[in-house]
């Protein structure tokens, strides 16, 4: 799965982004002559087969040919820069410096690198932290963003593996982490699900009056919402493992109030209702909170 990607991503920045010379503020050398394209492509590849050299070499590369243009990009800009996808792009300078920063903070992390790693996520969130970069989903993410959770990950010891970051994968990664009692790891791939794809779940929430047909299909045209939904209850269940009730009651109520048309598919050839679930689980957790302020009281 992490080669096709990487081919997709590969092939899709390089089309999403040939329109450089149109729309962007100033003029960029072509793909043959180092564009920061090339440098960033290039770089995708170079992570993909481990060459932490190669990508040390192109990271400089894109820094010393590019770094001025994009600081001045940076320099423009109060926020991360909005509107359609020309837009976003005429910052194209500021968008590959990101990139290839992050790229170099991930390639040293990769490899154990993880003080170097913070070095150079930390001079993207310093300097660049307004570039954006392509997805090959259709929308642009944040590199500064992704750094801040990495250096986050590197300095508790906690590594998450956050795959293609499709919400099916998160929320698979959520169960087996579950399963196998890696409370933390649960919690960070369902918060992961939930800050990436909570508002495409509540525009689908918003959008229905019932539950959808029972065919399968018609279930799954509403995946942010089913993912969310669950990603929320297995969230509650983390937290009742780490013996959390208030945490874990938040979590369930936001399923049953906010998410309650989602539907999970179980394995064993149907789907469930997470909602359901949820209002069970806050009865228990109602009336074992009950007992425990009974039982302080005394």
């Amino acid at each position: 799965m992490k080669t096709m990607f990487f081919n997709i991503l590969l092939a899709s920045w390089i089309f999403s982004q040939g329109a450089h010379g149109q729309i962007a503020v100033a003029a960029e050398p072509a793909l043959e002559d180092e564009s920061s394209i090339y440098l960033v492509t290039k770089a995708w590849e170079a992570l993909k087969n481990n060459d932490l050299e190669a990508v040390k070499a192109l990271t400089k590369k894109g820094i010393d040919r590019y770094g001025q243009r994009a600081l001045a990009m940076q320099k423009q800009l109060q926020g991360f820069a909005r509107g359609n996808n020309a837009q976003i792009r005429r910052y194209w300078a500021l968008n590959d410096v990101a990139t290839v920063l992050f790229i170099r903070g991930k390639a040293y992390q990769t490899a154990g690198m993880y003080e170097e790693a913070v070095a150079s996520y930390t001079q993207l969130v310093n300097e660049y932290k307004f570039g954006q970069c392509w997805d090959p989903r259709g929308w642009f993410w944040k590199p500064a963003q992704v750094a801040q959770e990495n250096i986050a990950m590197i300095k508790k010891g906690v590594f998450f593996d956050y795959g293609d970051y499709a919400s099916a994968t998160l929320v698979a990664r959520a169960w087996e982490a579950l399963d196998k009692n890696e409370i933390d790891l649960a919690l960070g791939y369902t918060e992961k699900c939930i800050v990436m794809y909570k508002d495409k779940a509540q525009d689908m929430q918003k959008s229905l009056k019932d539950f959808p047909k029972a065919a399968e299909e018609d279930v799954n045209a509403y995946w942010a919402l089913n993912d969310v939904a669950t990603a929320h209850f297995i969230k509650g269940q983390a937290y009742m493992i780490k013996g959390t009730s208030d945490a874990a009651l938040r979590e369930f109520e936001k399923v049953r109030n906010e998410y309650f048309f989602g539907q999970c598919w179980d394995p064993r050839g149907w789907f469930w209702k997470p909602a359901d679930a949820a209002r069970n689980w806050i009865e228990v957790l109602d009336e074992k909170m009950k007992t425990e302020d009974f039982l302080f009281n005394i």
